[in-house]
Parts: C-alpha cells; structure tokens; sequence
C-alpha cells in the first residue's frame, strides 16, 4: 500500500475532522431532498440549491441518469431517510451526452490500451428525453409513485444556473 499517496488528503480529512459537527446525526435528509446528478466535478450538488451536508441525499453516476441501483436508493430515501422531492440534475457539456456510445468506447479503449466494447457506458442522445424519462422512471416506481415531487433539471456549467426541462 503506497500511503503517501494520500497523506494530502488525509492532512485534509484531519483539518475536517477538527471541526466535524454531525457527529449523532441521524441520515435522515434534513431539508427532504435526494439529488441524481453526474460525478463531474464542476458540480456541487449541495451549495447549487443552497443546502449543506445532513440536508440532502447525493447520488451520482456518469451522466446523472436514474440507474436501478439509484432507484432503489431513492426508494430507501423516500420510506426511510424523509426525501420529500427528488431532483435528477444532468449538466451541460457532460461527456456522456456530448460523443456517441461508439466515440466513449473508442475513447476508453485507447485510453486502457485494450478493448472496451463490452461496456455499456450509457451514452445520452438527447438530456431533455432522458431527464424526461428519468423523472418518469422515479414517478412510476410502484414504492415511490406520487410520494414525492420528482423534478428533471439542466444545470448550466458554465452560468451556475439549473433549468427545469422535466
């Protein structure tokens, strides 16, 4: 195991540490809120709708898309964490919708030096139908259905700004 690798990081988890007040906390998401958003690291999922950690659960994957593993989490959320209102945030200038299957899996590939073509990455074709059927996905699972509000958002990398589109 190579440690200093992260001794950065761990010098920061220590500053952390110093300061940590969630100490007892309970997990359940203070403000109601579960977020499907991309793993880009231009996004903040919290301070872009102005909330801190304890208020909101997170869940993120390439191109913030409403996979199985997040639909049971969102249905975890929704019985058991107090979620209220599931946002699914997909992003502009996103990898996953701005090159093809095809393109993403070249890309891979060259980049592992072998072949990559068995993966299934989930290029996005089009975020507005994708978010659209996102927040259909959620909206019709039959452990979530009308218990929650379930809103499709575009948030502008470049601007800060979240659109609503679904």
């Amino acid at each position: 195991m190579d440690s200093a690798s992260f001794e950065d990081l761990l010098a920061h988890n220590r500053d952390f540490a110093a300061s940590f007040d969630l100490q007892g906390f309970d997990g359940v998401a203070r403000a109601g809120v579960a977020m499907v958003t991309c793993m880009d690291s231009r996004l903040d999922p919290l301070g872009m709708i102005g909330l801190v950690p304890g208020d909101a659960k997170i869940l993120r994957n390439p191109g913030g898309r409403v996979t199985e593993r997040a639909l049971v989490a969102l249905v975890l959320a929704t019985h058991l964490l107090g979620v209220e209102r599931v946002l699914v945030v997909q992003h502009t200038r996103c990898a996953m919708a701005s090159k093809s299957e095809d393109e993403l899996i070249a890309a891979l590939g060259a980049s592992a030096g072998m072949d990559a073509s068995w993966l299934d990455l989930g290029a996005i074709d089009d975020q507005r139908q994708a978010l659209t059927a996102d927040v259909h996905r959620v909206s019709s699972h039959p452990l979530i259905g009308d218990r929650v509000k379930v809103g499709g958002f575009l948030y502008d990398v470049d601007s800060g700004l979240l659109d609503q589109v679904a």
